[in-house]
């Protein structure tokens, strides 16, 4: 059971990275062919609503996202988690065929390196096993480990929240998200007891009745709400480029940390699988933090080509009397460049 458990998990995360990474791209189209016909959603326009196509990526991303959430349901966090990081390929080729942004050599090396990783964590992911009722998950929540992991969390977000936040979020990227991963490594394990309590609940076994279903759903709430408020106030801070790779790194880490507490996801393995998952996990976070310095250097590279007609003042003139118009007006035009003082 345990191994079909896998197999349907990583069937289902591999899914929602699909969808998850084809839904930027339709997004992106959509936002472009609305931007060609009304305001910029970049200057507070809403056109786009009307685009069939950013809505067909909105659905497809919905579609990712209820994958990755049925996905915890059969596999451990250590398997889901990390190939979160598939859709970043998927987005970055789509775009590269589709939007024509180039994928420089060291994305190329990004993606290979998410590959790679992702091939050693599924080969040494540890086997899902399945509670046999919500009340049993409880019992792993309130076991001494994880009660002290999750005190510890509160603890740290709490004073990220009164002390450090009013001081040093503006300034430390860290504040913000520190918050948003440690309460989002809360948020994957009550969604997953929640996605147990739904599949137990589909196979005959209800699980509605007892009231950690519910308790576990009101933690996700929170959790979630708090994760995404952050995750809010870093993105309006800080640059995306920025963002992503760090709240990806930690969000990941912080979540395998959490469910390998406890679920005990490394039960029973060898010392050798527990060192490649971990191996594996390391060349995703890798080719995730090259993956975004290649679309950073990019935009950088593209910011900085040199537009003549921003380096100083360039005139010419046409002589009527030119036996080749257009070769003179090209000559003076050249000439006036190389001429031109470089700027103050």
């Amino acid at each position: 059971m345990g191994a079909s458990d896998n197999t349907v998990g990583l069937t289902l995360a591999v899914a929602s990275s699909a969808f998850i990474g084809a839904s930027f791209i339709l997004k992106k189209i959509g936002l472009i062919r609305a931007g060609k016909g009304g305001v910029r959603a970049g200057g507070g326009g809403y056109t786009y609503l009307l685009e069939p196509l950013w809505w067909a990526g909105m659905i497809t991303m919905l579609f990712g996202e209820i994958a990755n959430f049925v996905a915890y349901a059969f596999a451990p966090a250590v398997l889901v988690t990390p190939l979160g990081a598939l859709s970043i390929i998927v987005s970055s080729l789509l775009a590269h065929f589709m939007l024509k942004e180039r994928l420089e050599k060291l994305g190329v090396l990004g993606c290979v390196s998410c590959i790679v990783g992702s091939v050693i964590v599924v080969i040494h992911a540890p086997q899902e096993h399945m509670p046999n009722s919500v009340e049993e998950i409880w019992n792993l929540a309130t076991q001494p480990g994880f009660l002290t992991y999750a005190s510890a969390t509160l603890v740290i977000v709490a004073a990220l929240v009164l002390f450090f936040e009013p001081r040093y979020g503006q300034k430390n990227i860290m504040i913000y998200l520190g918050i948003c991963s440690s309460m989002g490594s809360l948020t994957v394990v009550s969604i997953k007891a929640i996605g147990v309590a739904i599949k137990l609940t589909l196979d005959g076994m209800n699980q509605v009745a007892y009231p950690h279903t519910w308790l576990f759903v009101i933690i996700a709430i929170i959790c979630v709400v708090s994760q995404i408020n952050y995750l809010n106030k870093a993105l309006d801070t800080f640059d995306l480029a920025v963002v992503s790779p760090i709240y990806y790194v930690m969000f990941t880490t912080l979540t395998i940390v959490a469910s390998g507490i406890m679920f005990k996801d490394w039960a029973g393995q060898s010392f050798s699988s527990i060192a490649s998952e971990f191996c594996g996990l390391i060349t995703i976070l890798t080719g995730t933090i090259m993956l975004h310095t290649s679309k950073e250097e990019e935009r950088g590279s593209s910011a900085a080509l040199p537009w003549p007609l921003d380096r100083g003042s360039i005139s010419w003139y046409i002589s009527l009397g030119s036996d080749n118009l257009l070769k003179n007006v090209n000559e003076d035009y050249f000439a006036a460049l190389q001429s031109s003082p470089a700027p103050v």
